[in-house]
């Protein structure tokens, strides 16, 4: 849409939709033939909707000439507006409520917001990507109650969604696309125990809270997460959260040129269910990244995967 006007424009294969997990925009890439009718600027919303499903909706961010016929265009939804920055000071507040704040503050399009119910008592974010406000607010949420919510917009609405609303009933294995690639490690955000420690300013003394797999530390030795506990923090419940947030190896799963499906995006989980020789993966992944391509009569992605429970 430009000025008022709505196009509907010829554009060539394939047109390109990337989401991630977390603190990066939607973003819809595109190759339009140029006539003497179309007219758009950078700013302008661009609308992509893919047989009978609405993909995206964002603004026009970039064109690039290369020929006089063909425009290649990068476009990206609300959240793009997430990289300003700014200085906030906020108390007792939960992180669908900064976020309900952050929408107001930058006039954007709010839709699903889900209550994500601990209450952080304070915080400063000073001169901060408004990212960067979120993902701490929702990693201090996290840490609390174990429950992880994903930010994406929605053909033009931003939801903030419990991460078990997510799951879709996709099954991917080892025909489902054309190359994939398989890893494990505990060398990357992996703890068998944590320790929190606070310091109790009525009795002057330090308060420690631990939360540890015995079974796990024989196997791979002591690996020790340390953190504070700020005050009205559960020390307790937060130590059992971290250990079931951390204490499993980290898996991830990429695999290429799997048939598409437009539900698919950053933070869904999907069934995945493969036999790598010695190795069985039967469980939910999470979509860190895909990428979809469409086409005039096909319809591919490339995923990249992470988590999931794998059975030897």
């Amino acid at each position: 849409m430009s000025r008022g006007n709505i196009y509907e424009c010829a554009v060539q294969e394939p047109v390109i939709w990337e989401t991630h997990r977390k603190s990066m925009p939607g973003k819809l890439t595109f190759n339009v033939i140029k006539d003497e009718l179309l007219g758009f600027h950078e700013g302008d919303m661009v609308r992509f909707d893919y047989d009978g499903h609405k993909i995206f909706c964002g603004f026009v961010f970039i064109k690039k000439r290369t020929n006089n016929r063909i425009i290649s265009v990068t476009a990206y939804d609300q959240l793009r507006y997430f990289k300003n920055k700014d200085t906030y000071v906020y108390k007792n507040k939960t992180a669908a409520a900064v976020l309900k704040m952050l929408i107001t503050d930058f006039k954007l399009q709010g839709g699903l917001i889900d209550d994500t119910k601990h209450v952080i008592s304070s915080r400063v974010e000073d001169n901060q990507e408004l990212f960067t406000i979120m993902d701490n607010a929702g990693a201090i949420t996290t840490k609390n109650t174990g429950n992880l919510f994903i930010l994406y917009d929605n053909y033009g609405k931003l939801h903030y969604r419990n991460v078990k609303e997510l799951k879709l009933d996709i099954l991917v294995d080892e025909e489902s696309g054309e190359t994939f690639e398989y890893t494990t490690s505990i060398d990357e955000n992996t703890y068998n125990k944590i320790k929190l420690s606070r310091e109790n300013k009525k009795t002057g003394k330090r308060e420690i809270f631990i939360a540890q797999d015995s079974a796990n530390m024989n196997q791979w030795g002591m690996l020790q997460y340390t953190e504070s506990v700020d005050e009205g923090e559960n020390g307790k419940v937060k130590a059992d959260a971290l250990l079931t947030l951390y204490n499993r190896k980290s898996r991830k799963l990429h695999i290429n040129n799997v048939f598409g499906d437009p539900r698919v995006r950053g933070g869904s989980t999907l069934g995945a269910q493969m036999y790598l020789g010695d190795l069985s993966v039967a469980n939910f992944m999470m979509v860190e990244t895909v990428k979809h391509s469409f086409y005039e009569s096909d319809h591919r992605m490339d995923l990249k995967l992470i988590g999931g429970d794998f059975v030897a």
